[in-house]
């Protein structure tokens, strides 16, 4: 094959799939509702099933509702008939994945699936098929062709059944009201978990926070800034509530046009009231947005009385490595 045939194949790959996507969109009805409806009626698990290519299709989508707030977990078929079968229990909806419907494996357990009462939805692009009409709501999932040339292998059908997953999947986290910090509680490792990590996680709190009294004098100022290292320091009252701040440029900018009395200032003559704040629940990526849109290095974690909590460094989130 040359260049230009390598892709075009690739090229009449990518468009089956999204003709499978678009034919998705086309048929989609009530009875996605449905599913949705079933799935958070659910008191136990959803427990996906599929056999082949079906099976790590539905691998993924029980680990995206998991990650999303559906207890989830996937069943293999075939060891489910070796022993497995105690995974399902009363309670429990099936969400099951075959495109022909009539996969032996997942049949068989239609008897076990139906005598504990637990729903079943099923993802087929053949809706009257054995799997299918034991089903309490059918996702027809059926593609005009497969990407594969010779049609054979799934390609387009397990694109369209992964699809359509992630679309269960959002549909209930929306339906729960899954929120971001619902979100971080389930990924505390990795990228997702650092970026998602609060503020009272990675702030400077305690000893480490740098404060000082409006009626602080500027000498004692450039020695609180330079102690903590985080190039400002807040201004409290006796209370510990947020006053104002004072930077290492407010410092230069005095120093620049009241150089001959600076040092005999108060900090409450110099410093920047109203500095920008963000609560101790906000997440690490949207307090780096924030820094980085209003060019400031610092913020100041407040309570809902303006307490000061304590003091976050770009350099804390940039350590995060969030990008």
């Amino acid at each position: 094959m040359t260049p230009r045939d390598t892709l075009e194949s690739a090229r009449r790959v990518l468009r089956i799939e999204a003709q499978a996507i678009e034919g998705l969109l086309a048929r989609l009805d009530g009875s996605f509702h449905d599913a949705v409806e079933l799935l958070m009626a659910c008191k136990g698990r959803v427990v996906v099933t599929g056999m082949g290519k079906s099976g790590l299709v539905g691998r993924k989508v029980a680990a995206t509702l998991a990650s999303t707030g559906t207890p989830a977990s996937f069943l293999h078929p075939a060891e489910a008939l070796h022993g497995d079968l105690g995974m399902l229990l009363r309670g429990d909806a099936v969400l099951a994945i075959s495109y022909s419907g009539e996969n032996e494996e997942v049949v068989l357990l239609l008897e076990t699936i139906k005598r504990l009462g637990c729903p079943l939805v099923t993802m087929t692009g053949n809706p009257g098929s054995t799997i299918g009409r034991a089903s309490e709501v059918v996702l027809n999932v059926r593609v005009q062709e497969e990407a594969c040339s010779l049609n054979l292998a799934p390609t387009a059908s397990t694109t369209a059944c992964v699809v359509l997953g992630d679309a269960l999947a959002v549909a209930l986290l929306e339906r729960r009201g899954f929120r971001p910090e619902d979100f971080a509680a389930l990924h505390p490792g990795g990228h997702l978990g650092r970026k998602l990590r609060h503020m009272s996680q990675v702030m400077h709190s305690g000893e480490q926070c740098p404060r000082v009294l409006p009626s602080a004098k500027i000498p004692d100022a450039i020695y609180e800034i330079s102690k903590k290292g985080l190039g400002m320091t807040t201004v409290t009252d006796a209370a510990g509530r947020l006053e104002g701040i004072l930077t290492d440029g407010d410092l230069r900018r005095l120093m620049a046009t009241r150089k001959a009395e600076a040092f005999d200032l108060s900090v409450g003559d110099c410093m920047t009231r109203n500095p920008v704040t963000l609560p101790p629940e906000e997440v690490a990526s949207v307090a780096l947005n924030l820094m980085e849109q209003r060019k400031i290095t610092s913020v100041v974690v407040t309570g809902p009385d303006r307490r000061v909590l304590g003091v976050v460094h770009v350099h804390d989130l940039w350590t995060l490595q969030l990008f």
